[in-house]
């Protein structure tokens, strides 16, 4: 007879948590962001216990005299939710499960659940049930009560002697292929639009940075989009790509989903597409929350992620943002041109912001007098779109127009078959054959 597991709950959310440490107390700030995280998953936190492991037992993690302690919490509190800050094992999540009677979810599955009710693209929708599915796959067995079954031997029941469990896993995989092919066209797409970003010359920039530290509120104050924007941990998953205009010209900035510490690998894996934006950029926006006592430990963090994902070695620009929190802060560039300081919120300091950004880049313009012919109507109408157009005086076979324009859009008129006329103002360095306009 198979064993008969506890029945699930599906309305309850009162979360009980489990904090181990090994050694002293917890590091500073986990427990913080162990109670955000749950809060952002919708969990409502009524009680949180620390467990000092040091040495994992291999079927519970903790050990028994806390188990005991941690049921005796759940009575008295009505917790009907058991979320553990740690990795948990198959087993181990089976055997506290059955023991305590709820359910039990580790680190990984809760951020896999917040991954979930973020996701809003169709694509960040596919990662995100991957990486869930994934996940399942060593874990099957949990909360049924069929998987010992045998399908063959029994009238109506007959087949290839497959167990329920075997035909589970079969279809699990096949589903897995085929979000992991719909996945792959997607990246192809996407590929093919981060190759048009490329020819159109314009530098890239990605914000990246530990979640929470507003890099979406910074996106939506230096673009006027409307990127989803929230006091809470991965407000952002999908990416969200928009030009801006600097001084010097203008770049393509990107926004990506936020870091967090221990951050699971399959977590990495699966958001490769969002990541990859932070990977191809020509600059980073390390974008920190100024007012977080453990700031420097975030920095730290946030490198190493940046490591992993192969980007470690790219040119950073740190904005330390939310000095709105701080009293009596201003907005400032540091003397070295390594960081600025600002409000995103109160749009305070994006000016330093943008002056940075054009000098980190390079950005160049162009000036100077360009004397079009009558036949040129269409350049001429560009360059007015473009707001380049400084004075423009009508001459007999045309017009003679007193140009400022960024540099990398003067190359892209100039390689046009009517831009003859602003070739004489690029620069002796600028190429041959400057770089053609993208399709």
């Amino acid at each position: 007879m198979p064993t008969q597991l506890f029945e699930r709950s599906r309305g309850g959310e009162n979360a009980l948590l489990i904090q181990p440490h090994a050694g002293g107390p917890p590091a500073e700030g986990v427990l913080e962001e162990f109670v955000e995280l749950a809060r952002s998953a919708g969990a409502n936190v009524v009680a949180m216990l620390t467990a000092r492991i040091d040495k994992p037992n291999p079927s519970i993690l903790i050990g028994s005299g806390k188990l005991d302690e941690v049921k005796a919490a759940c009575e008295a509190t009505g917790a009907d939710l058991v979320l553990v800050n740690h990795a948990l094992t198959p087993v181990q999540e089976r055997n506290l499960e059955k023991a305590l009677q709820r359910r039990v979810v580790d680190r990984t599955g809760l951020i896999l659940d917040i991954f979930a009710q973020r996701a809003r693209s169709h694509e960040g929708k596919l990662q995100v049930e991957l990486a869930q599915l994934r996940h399942m796959a060593t874990r099957l067995v949990r909360g049924w009560t069929h998987l010992e079954r045998q399908r063959g031997g029994s009238i109506g029941l007959r087949g290839p002697g497959e167990t329920q469990l075997e035909t589970d896993r079969r279809l699990l995989q096949k589903r897995m292929d085929m979000l992991q092919k719909r996945l792959e066209k997607v990246e192809v797409q996407h590929a093919q639009m981060r190759r048009a970003r490329v020819r159109s010359e314009l530098p890239r920039v990605a914000l990246v940075g530990y979640t929470n530290a507003g890099k979406s509120t910074l996106f939506n104050a230096l673009t006027g989009a409307d990127a989803y924007a929230a006091d809470q941990l991965f407000a952002t998953l999908d990416p969200t790509v928009r030009r801006i205009e600097l001084p010097g010209g203008g770049v393509v900035l990107a926004d990506t989903v936020g870091f967090v510490r221990d951050l699971p690998h399959e977590l990495v894996a699966a958001f490769r597409s969002t990541l990859s934006e932070a990977r191809e950029a020509d600059l980073l926006l390390h974008v920190i929350d100024s007012s977080d006592p453990l700031r420097d430990e975030r920095i730290a963090q946030v490198d190493a992620v940046l490591h992993e994902i192969g980007a470690g070695d790219l040119p950073q620009l740190r904005v330390f943002n939310k000095i709105d929190r701080i009293e009596g802060a201003q907005p400032r560039r540091d003397a070295d041109g390594g960081a600025v300081w600002l409000s995103a919120r109160d749009r305070l300091g994006l000016d330093l912001l943008r002056e940075a950004l054009g000098e980190r880049l390079g950005l160049r313009r162009v000036t100077g007098l360009a004397r079009l012919p009558a036949g040129a109507g269409r350049l001429r109408a560009r360059l007015h779109a473009l707001r380049a157009v400084r004075e423009e005086q009508p001459v007999d076979d045309g017009w003679l127009l007193q140009l400022d324009l960024p540099l990398v859009e003067a190359l892209r008129l100039a390689a046009q078959p009517d831009g003859a006329a602003l070739r004489p103002l690029l620069p002796a360095t600028a190429p041959e054959h400057p770089v053609e306009s993208p399709a």
